[in-house]
């Protein structure tokens, strides 16, 4: 199986196509084929080129740190949770994430998310919650990874200097519900960065590895 790989050396270089083969099991996920390829000491391309090790990046390989996010196949996922046999095709096409800037290869500058984080001052302070809070919820919206794939998606997220994207939204919603002291002015700063420009495609949702239902997050912020 032919692996093509967008590569840039550097920020602000030119992105470039290798492609190598891969010649192990299917049940091995896009991590497992990227370590396959970054194996040897002489990386070679189809072409027969030596070159370097692809650059990317992963921590727990499980799923659970949101570090391994890339294009797979045109689609935003998690490295380690995209497996080959449920490609299709005889090719893998992978990509960094388009809405950050590149660092190398395949690993991405995604501050951003945190910054408008910190910009706006959503973090929960003094512990005061409601006491009729939705606690089921505010548990799955605390599962975000911040890995971006909900903003690589997003129609409405260009380069985060205004709109924030459903990272940001989610993250109003549990500051909101566990510090109510602080709801008016998170309620604000949500309709600014997010609730006044989102088209509500909810492509988000369809991306995002823990599942949160972001509309949920928008329904009770708006409630």
């Amino acid at each position: 199986m032919r692996v093509n790989v967008l590569r840039q050396q550097s920020p602000g270089s030119e992105p470039y196509w290798e492609a190598f083969e891969y010649e192990g099991t299917e049940d091995n996920s896009i991590a497992g084929v990227l370590d396959y390829i970054n194996y040897h000491d002489d990386i070679i391309t189809v072409q027969g080129v030596r070159t370097t090790r692809i650059g990317w990046e992963c921590s727990c390989m499980q799923g659970v740190c949101g570090a391994c996010a890339m294009v797979i196949n045109g689609r935003p996922a998690l490295a380690c949770d995209t497996f080959v046999r449920d490609l299709k095709g005889m090719s893998i096409e992978i990509r960094p994430l388009r809405k950050f800037p590149v660092i190398h290869d395949l690993l991405v500058d995604r501050s951003s998310i945190h910054d408008n984080l910190k910009e706006t001052g959503v973090y929960i302070g003094e512990y005061r919650p409601e006491t009729d809070g939705d606690r089921s919820h505010q548990y799955n919206v605390a599962k975000c990874l911040k890995c971006g794939l909900c903003l690589e998606v997003c129609p409405n997220y260009v380069n985060g200097h205004t709109f924030f994207g459903a990272a940001f939204a989610n993250d109003c919603y549990l500051v909101a519900a566990r510090n109510h002291t602080e709801k008016g002015r998170i309620k604000s700063v949500y309709a600014e960065h997010f609730g006044k420009t989102c088209s509500k495609s909810l492509s988000c949702m369809e991306v995002c590895p823990m599942k949160i239902s972001t509309l949920a997050s928008m329904a009770k912020l708006n409630r």
